[in-house]
């Protein structure tokens, strides 16, 4: 009854935690565009998304990723072959031994007339699945803990999920082997199977069963005579042969038994092959009920998270499937960390002190911020830094074993960072090319707000076309502004410039503009020769250097070889320090 109830239980928790889960992947959302979908039309989307593509040729394109990615794994064995050995032992005989043994009464036993757990290959397979679980467990620590490869974290849910199927797989095998050598289970099943009257008939079975099979008895010890245990092997073979096999098939079990025999009676007395089977039953139920809210629910989504990749692509699935993809994405993670071994931008973590940096770790940070759970700035700052320092060069979503877009996940991270917060100083550097180049992808009063948030806080009080009428002094040269150029080779060419407005001339984005000196403030010769005077303020506040398409152009055509595109460089990165400075 304890064991019914609790196992009800576990699958209610286990049912509720899924469906929980399922419906945060369309009422959540990531990306400004995502936001706008309501839930009954992501749900909607993706019935129809499912019954067009069982019923088209993308249904083969499924099978296929199921049988490669899925069950052979062949993303992973072409990366790393322990990690495949590692990820094979646990998942797949974990698997085999759900279906074989945990779930026996409607896999097994209806597949096999004369199954009994007990009975060989059973009982050899069961064992040697559990094996193989304990080896993948293994290799999963020396990985982590011993071996420590770069850039492989271990956080709070990869300790759990180890621990759980390490409790559930050892306690398993401890309690097979308090089975084999306890007398009580032996008596139990004399009477409950045996139908056995006669007392020497019931002491040869014994004895037999002390011999052969490992049962430690009160009654009778060894060594015992030839007579006795054919007697007792006869017993055996006409009232417990059909249902148990010799246990040293157990190898597992059998060996644990071994080590235990030295307190056999000790645990029969106090019932500990019973306790053994509550906390076996007991860390299996809970492992169910957890299973939603940990790490393990992958085993779930990423063969989705696969198959779903496989068969969709941008611009040719419906926005709101993406949207609800994205979401789904996150819980198909395993945290293998693979992403970050091959980010271009890992470098920066060694010189950072920002986790989101890595992208397996940006993955926990953005679960949180698309749950409303409520960040502090520092967080959301260190979110923006780890998105905003991304690349764009797609590796980690080639890389990913379980199929997740990871670039495209950055890139809609980033829009729903954009609309909140501080503004974002990374939208005006070259880190922002790719969002750049992803412009038609977004509403054009999208894109401009953060760039124009940006802006508005490095200009600040910079605002030039508040002083445009102004005379200005040269009075207020910043000596210290001209000697922090200096300091660059580059930079320091500045003073060679003579005005002769080449640079300006072959500008293309001083030709894009009728009146230019109106949307830029500033035109390139002017900046040089703002840099000459000293008047920091009037070189920092320019929007030239934000509309710079850093072409070289300028710095290619100019006669004094000054190097002008490697001096705004230089400006911004001023500019954005008076900002930091500012508190922004």
């Amino acid at each position: 009854m304890f064991f019914s109830i609790s196992l009800y239980i576990a699958l209610l928790v286990f049912g509720l935690g899924l469906i929980y889960k399922v419906s945060n992947w369309f009422r959540y959302s990531i990306g400004t565009d995502a936001a706008e979908i309501p839930t009954s039309k992501r749900v909607s989307a993706a019935i129809k998304g499912i019954i067009s593509t069982l019923f088209s040729a993308n249904l083969f394109t499924l099978i296929k990723v199921f049988i490669l990615d899925v069950v052979v794994q062949q993303k992973i064995l072409r990366q790393n072959k322990m990690r495949w050995l590692m990820h094979m032992c646990i998942y797949l005989a974990f698997m085999l031994l759900l279906l074989m043994h945990a779930l026996e009464q409607y896999v097994s036993a209806n597949l096999f007339s004369d199954y009994y757990s007990t009975v060989n290959p059973f009982m050899f397979l069961r064992d040697l699945f559990g094996a193989i679980v304990i080896v993948g467990i293994a290799i999963a620590i020396f990985r982590r803990f011993i071996q420590k490869l770069p850039r492989l974290k271990t956080n709070s849910m990869d300790h759990y999920a180890i621990i759980i199927i390490a409790l559930i797989m050892v306690s398993g095998i401890l309690l097979e082997g308090a089975k084999i050598i306890s007398h009580g289970e032996f008596q139990s099943m004399v009477e409950e199977y045996g139908d056995l009257d006669d007392e020497e008939e019931i002491a040869a079975l014994e004895s037999f069963w002390v011999a052969e099979f490992g049962v430690v008895s009160p009654n009778v010890k060894g060594p015992f005579d030839e007579e006795i245990l054919d007697q007792g092997r006869e017993t055996h073979e006409a009232t417990c042969a059909d249902c148990h096999s010799n246990p040293k098939w157990a190898f597992t079990g059998y060996a644990a038994g071994k080590v235990l025999s030295p307190m056999a009676l000790g645990l029969d007395k106090v019932g500990g092959a019973d306790i053994l089977r509550y906390i076996h039953f007991l860390a299996c139920f809970i492992g169910l009920a957890y299973l939603p809210f940990s790490k393990m629910f992958h085993i779930i989504t990423s063969p989705l998270s696969l198959m779903v990749n496989a068969v969709m692509a941008k611009g040719g699935s419906e926005p709101a499937n993406i949207a609800t993809r994205q979401v789904m994405e996150l819980d198909a993670c395993t945290h293998c960390c693979t992403c970050s071994l091959y980010c271009s931008a890992g470098a920066f973590y060694s010189h950072f002190s920002n986790d989101n940096i890595l992208p397996s770790e940006k993955m926990a940070s953005v679960k949180a911020l698309i749950s409303g759970r409520d960040l502090s700035d520092k967080e959301i700052k260190e979110i923006q830094e780890g998105v905003y320092i991304c690349t764009n060069c797609k590796r980690c979503t080639v890389a990913c074993p379980v199929g997740i877009n990871l670039q495209d996940l950055w890139f809609s991270v980033r829009e729903s960072l954009l609309t909140k917060g501080r503004p974002e100083l990374f939208t005006l550097t070259p880190l922002s090319f790719y969002r750049g180049f992803r412009k038609e992808d977004l509403d054009s009063a999208k894109y401009l707000e953060p760039l124009n948030k940006a802006r508005q806080a490095i200009v600040g009080s910079h605002d030039l076309k508040k002083k445009r009428d102004e005379v200005l002094s040269v009075s207020g040269a910043d000596k210290g502004f001209k000697d922090g150029l200096n300091l660059s080779d580059q930079a320091n060419t500045f003073s060679v410039c003579f005005g002769c407005e080449t640079c300006t001339s072959v500008c293309p984005v001083v030709a894009n503009y009728d009146n230019p000196v109106e949307v830029l403030d500033l035109l390139p010769h002017q900046v040089m020769h703002s840099c000459a005077l000293g008047m920091k303020e009037l070189a920092i506040g320019s929007n030239m250097l934000w509309d710079c398409l850093t072409c070289y152009r300028c710095q290619e055509q100019c006669p004094q070889g000054v190097c002008i595109t490697d001096v705004f460089y230089e400006l911004k990165n001023e500019a954005v320090r008076v900002a930091i400075g500012k508190g922004i």
